[in-house]
């Protein structure tokens, strides 16, 4: 059986569904499709989660976790970057990762593509927030700056040489020109 993007279902009936490549979402009883990383969000993205865990996977303090399925509420999400402090990872009674993560990231990282709509993309970091995560970014590459939200005040931009908010356990200082000076590669 397969479902039309228009046709609502239950989560449950979603989480039975073959996964597709890139992801697709459920928000709001339909199914929405991620767009396939490009050249900047992939190296954002894999740079971010490379940078976290060390300084956060060795001494178990929290672990990054790229393109990760949350399923929680009546939503299932798969953000850029989802990071988890170690404790709250559901891991299985082997000590490994579970296939299933049925909570929200502690922080939740997302990379806007062109294709995107921003304010898509903006939802599932606040809905992330009302469900218990504790830090949400949002990144514009085209425009070099950080949406930073936070449970319960106003989001903040964060521009040029602003120190970004990370986890308080996790040690990480970075500012927004280290976050987008990571695309020069080249050269």
């Amino acid at each position: 059986m397969s479902y039309s993007t228009t046709q609502l279902l239950t989560l449950e009936e979603f989480l039975k569904l073959p996964e597709t490549k890139p992801a697709s979402e459920y928000v709001n009883g339909k199914i929405i499709p991620k767009p396939m990383p490009k050249g900047r969000h992939s190296r954002l993205q894999g740079k971010l989660g490379a940078v976290v865990n060390e300084v956060a996977e060795n001494q178990k303090i929290a672990y990054a976790f790229p393109e990760l399925r949350c399923s929680f509420g009546e939503r299932s999400i798969v953000p850029d970057v989802a990071v988890f402090q170690w404790g709250r990872i559901p891991f299985t009674v082997d000590n490994e990762v579970p296939d299933n993560f049925e909570l929200p990231p502690d922080w939740t990282i997302e990379i806007l593509s062109p294709e995107q709509k921003p304010n898509k993309v903006i939802g599932n970091i606040l809905y992330c927030l009302k469900y218990g995560s504790r830090l949400g970014w949002f990144l514009d590459p085209d425009d070099l700056s950080i949406l930073v939200f936070l449970p319960e005040q106003q989001p903040v931009l964060f521009q040029g040489e602003d120190f970004l908010p990370v986890l308080p356990e996790i040690e990480l200082a970075l500012t927004v020109n280290q976050v987008f000076g990571w695309l020069k590669m080249g050269g």
